[in-house]
């Protein structure tokens, strides 16, 4: 078995190097040779997630023939990256992408701080707003009304409460998609349709497809289940998707499913287009990949910007798409109410296999997110869209003024922006971070295996002048981290691309 888990053409690999851009804070000093600069393009690439680890390079010839260099400047470039751990060769094999020994990897989200730690730690950990009131209450008192009928029953609703089947249904109707409430499982939010889903299609050992960088509880929770991450990188052409780079992989690694969340990305928030959305169902219908679209962020629009249609309305099969879809970022995050939309012969297995698993859902916070469906959506959904409006724009407003040389695309939706912090570790910065009175979280922790080291991910979750203040604190945390005062040396400009 080959030890690399994905390709890199040389034509990629040029395109990628000569993409990049130098960072906001420059380099100075006389030129560095030419093998030194292709090393540490390389390596940027890496740290940024842009070419995975593990992934094979080019031969020394093709690459060279590609970037219009010698040989000998390629095969210096390799040799500088084998002796710092960024490359790992075989005879017979090739090189492929590694990271130094004793690098750190992700684990996983945050766990959210305790209310009580409010007031010490401004918390940037976790991407939720505070329910949108009255409507919340609302929901549950109504529920509240409708529940003494199902007291009289066992409860017991593995497919969930079919009036709430229904109301999704008529939501994705509504949307676009003909749905029947056959097609539709409730779950324990969006994660817990996440992990159904992993236990019934992939078994330890197959491979899953995943954007770079992707959410990274999502990412964890593949890790533990035992599958082999196959990174795709976004597109550095335009928002979206890299549908060169997704038909490759999907052609050489065959992986037996694909996660990707196409609006409002978590955590890039980046919009895909329809044109794209269309293009990838194509690719893998004809790869015989099951496409999960995870659609937990797709209402909250704060812009105008055009309206893109679900995933599942290009699967004219209807059984290469798999959606979940959740109220947790959209309502609230303690209403733990999430569902998949699948064909009606993928919902009964699933149904099947979750008396291993959870058994079901809460009735009553069903029968709520069912009258908030059906009566109280849209009023609350503009009090949500509202509020993460005038968020984002605090952060970023923040940012500019406090972060210059930090970059990031303004995000149309969602809940989280993408910050490149400057040329500096975001490891580092969420450590010195922690010592300041803000929690952030690593870029690290949104890629496979440590990749995205040069980034954190915010979230709209503050007002001002909170917001402010956070940003002011990851700015000191950012000087902390330039002097050398964390970490016992200061970050090396290499991850300046």
């Amino acid at each position: 078995m080959a030890p690399w888990t994905s390709a890199v053409g040389a034509p990629q690999l040029a395109r990628l190097l000569t993409s990049q851009h130098t960072g906001t804070s420059g380099r100075t000093g006389p030129a560095r040779p030419a093998y030194r600069r292709l090393c540490d393009g390389i390596r940027i690439l890496v740290l940024e997630g842009r070419v995975p680890v593990g992934a094979r390079l080019p031969a020394e010839r093709e690459l060279a023939a590609a970037l219009k260099v010698s040989r000998t400047t390629v095969a210096t470039a390799y040799e500088a990256l084998r002796a710092e751990g960024y490359l790992a060769s075989r005879r017979g094999a090739g090189s492929w992408t590694a990271l130094p020994e004793g690098s750190p990897l992700p684990t996983g989200g945050l766990e959210p701080l305790p209310p009580e730690a409010a007031d010490t730690m401004i918390d940037l950990g976790c991407a939720a707003l505070p329910a949108p009131e009255p409507h919340l209450t609302a929901a549950f008192e109504h529920a509240l009304t409708e529940l003494p009928p199902y007291t009289h029953t066992h409860g017991d609703y593995p497919a969930g409460l079919p009036v709430l089947r229904e109301a999704v249904a008529r939501h994705y109707t509504a949307r676009g998609v003909a749905t029947m409430p056959e097609q539709i499982m409730i779950t324990t939010g969006a994660m817990g349709a996440l992990a159904a889903l992993t236990r019934l299609f992939t078994p330890r050992g197959e491979r899953v497809a995943v954007e770079h960088p992707s959410y990274a509880n999502i990412l964890q929770l593949l890790r533990e289940s035992g599958v082999r991450l196959v990174p795709v990188a976004l597109s550095d052409r335009r928002p979206g998707w890299d549908l060169t780079a997704w038909r490759q992989v999907l052609r050489d690694s065959a992986p037996r499913m694909a996660y990707v969340i196409p609006d409002f990305q978590n955590p890039t928030g980046v919009l895909v287009d329809d044109e794209q959305r269309r293009d990838l169902v194509t690719a893998a219908r004809a790869a015989g990949t099951l496409l999960v679209a995870d659609e937990t962020m797709a209402e909250l629009t704060l812009d105008d910007v055009p309206a893109q249609r679900p995933v599942a309305a290009f699967d004219t099969g209807g059984s290469t798409v798999v959606t979940v879809g959740s109220v947790s970022k959209t309502i609230w995050a303690g209403l733990r109410i999430g569902w998949i939309r699948a064909a009606p012969e993928t919902v009964r297995s699933l149904t099947a296999a979750r008396a291993y698993a959870d058994l079901g859902s809460p009735v009553l916070e069903q029968l709520a997110v069912a009258h908030l469906l059906d009566t109280d959506w849209e009023p609350a959904m503009r009090l949500r869209r509202d509020r993460a409006r005038e968020n984002r724009d605090a952060v970023t407003g923040a940012l500019r003024q406090h972060l210059p040389d930090w970059q990031f695309a303004l995000p149309h939706g969602g809940l989280t922006l993408w910050a490149r912090t400057g040329g500096l570790s975001g490891s580092r910065i969420a450590e010195a971070g922690e010592r300041l009175g803000v929690r952030v979280p690593a870029g690290t922790r949104f890629g496979v295996d440590g990749a995205f080291e040069a980034y954190v991910r915010l979230p709209f979750t503050l007002a001002d002048p909170l917001a402010t203040e956070a940003v002011a604190r990851l700015a000191a945390a950012a000087d902390l981290v330039r002097s050398g005062a964390v970490g016992g040396s200061p970050t090396p400009r290499s991850y300046v691309a």
